[in-house]
């Protein structure tokens, strides 16, 4: 009985190993321009995009009972760790066909490639820790060197704020704080991308916020005129945005605070009936970011506003953070465009905060594999209001798996601690959160007031946990963005 469920794995897995070979030549042609140090990586992630297209549980559980790996925890060297099992089950191969990928050097890949975009670190157990810059750093010299010599590996400066005089001297005090410490710190700095953020035309314009009601009617629009004095009408401060939306399509507000759905569009705006605050204050600001979660809006990722920002951008940061990109298109014009500014341009962050960017995430990967060395962060305030809160955990734990199967840095970013850095006491479901950030090679904090306690808090977390996250063992059933991309 036991020899015949064995010979039945021993079958499955061979079946599984012919449909990677075969998966990886008939889509040969995606290694074309892939840069020869990320061709293992490219193979790899095809490979466990075949394994993920298929429903393996049953055969997981077999594995485990019979004391053989179950594949989890594998993402790195899939291919390597089934030749692996079929050895055990008495196949064998010559040495030449033995896949090179294996567990010590995925593991090597990984730890070059993030070396490359973070730089040195002294504690080896926890991820790298990315602070964000607000404007009132420019002249707080003294706040970074704290923040560096606390842990900061990575200092974050957001475009879509301040300006280049600001930036500078961001940049001149990081420096400054770092010869005189001897710590090392990179500079990430995030393209604005599409400003897609409130703006009032009519009603409360001169306030910078109108009150709103559940229920109540609220217009887009671009246009000033046509409207009576007590409409409320909002420009998403985007030309040409209006004619994409449908009616019945969901509308969000300040991350999914305010939700709206649209009820009539016509040529130069739409009506929006309000259907929930999440909040005491039934107030809609200028300059929040509006979320159009299921209408087509096609508008570039990279802005004019982007390219005039490149130059310096290109002369001051070690990382680049492209928003709102959502096709391989997108990077390609980035990439293409950075030849114009450098010959060693930053190395690109792909910023996933779009439901195209999820479903695309295979394609972005292979893309950035163009590249000696990209990153992926895990934009998860846009992208959960994007995707569905309820759909954030699951959806976050695939981009891990696969950036891991090709090996790719991630950064885990998002409200992290952030009721902590607010005001001085953390929730106990955003420490819980701060723990599963181990999974990530870095951890991105948002500016607060208490970004000291922050890093201390996060440092103890993450050191708590370091030594047991690789132990969770995964059941693999179809991921769908891998179903996705086989179908292609």
């Amino acid at each position: 009985m036991k020899t015949d469920i064995l010979n039945k794995i021993q079958q499955q897995l061979s079946e599984l190993e012919n449909k990677m070979l075969t998966e990886a030549r008939k889509r040969k042609g995606l290694f074309k321009n892939t840069h020869p140090q990320q061709l293992y990586a490219a193979q790899n992630l095809l490979h466990y995009l075949t394994l993920r297209s298929e429903d393996i549980r049953e055969m997981q559980d077999a594995l485990h009972i019979h004391g053989l790996s179950s594949l989890a925890s594998s993402e790195s060297h899939i291919y390597s760790q089934l030749q692996a099992i079929l050895q055990r089950l008495g196949k064998t191969y010559a040495a030449n066909e033995l896949d090179k990928c294996d567990y010590a050097f995925a593991l090597k890949q990984m730890e070059q490639k993030t070396k490359i975009l973070f730089g040195e670190k002294k504690d080896p157990v926890i991820p790298y820790i990315m602070i964000t810059f607000d404007s009132s750093f420019a002249s707080n010299y003294a706040l970074i060197k704290t923040l560096l010599q606390n842990g900061m590996n990575v200092a974050r400066i957001n475009c879509a704020h301040d300006d280049e005089a600001t930036w500078s001297r961001m940049i001149q005090h990081l420096k400054r704080a770092c010869r005189h410490t001897g710590l090392t710190c990179k500079i990430y700095m995030d393209l604005a991308g599409p400003k897609i953020r409130t703006k009032l035309l009519n009603k409360g314009s001169k306030k910078g916020k109108v009150e709103i009601e559940e229920g109540g009617l609220v217009w887009l629009s671009d246009q000033h005129s046509g409207f009576d004095k007590e409409d409320i009408v909002i420009s998403p401060n985007e030309p040409g945005i209006i004619p994409m939306l449908k009616p019945g399509e969901r509308v969000f507000i300040d991350d999914g605070i305010i939700k709206g759905v649209i009820e009539v569009v016509k040529k130069d705006r739409a009506s929006m009936r309000i259907v929930r605050i999440a909040s005491a204050k039934h107030i809609i600001k200028e300059d929040k970011g509006i979320n159009f979660p299921d209408s087509d809006i096609s508008i570039p990722s990279l802005t004019d506003f982007d390219k005039a920002c490149l130059p310096f951008i290109c002369t001051h940061a070690d990382m680049l953070g492209y928003s709102f990109l959502r096709f391989p298109s997108d990077l390609a014009n980035l990439q293409s465009v950075l030849k114009k500014y450098a010959a060693q341009p930053p190395n690109i962050i792909l910023k996933i905060e779009t439901p195209e960017a999820v479903k695309n995430l295979p394609q972005l990967l292979l893309q950035g594999m163009q590249q000696k060395a990209f990153g992926v962060m895990i934009a998860r305030g846009d992208l959960a209001v994007e995707i569905g809160f309820e759909r954030m955990g699951e959806i976050q734990e695939e981009i891990l798996w696969i950036c891991e199967a090709a090996h790719v840095p991630v950064i885990w970013a998002t409200q992290v601690l952030e009721t902590l850095n607010k005001s001085g006491v953390a929730t106990r479901s955003e420490i819980t959160d701060a723990a599963h950030a181990a999974l990530a090679e870095c951890v991105m904090i948002n500016k607060g007031d208490h970004t000291i306690e922050v890093i201390e808090t996060l440092s103890d977390i993450l050191h708590r946990i370091g030594g047991h996250h690789i132990k969770k063992r995964f059941t693999f059933r179809p991921l769908s963005i891998a179903e996705n991309f086989m179908k292609q």
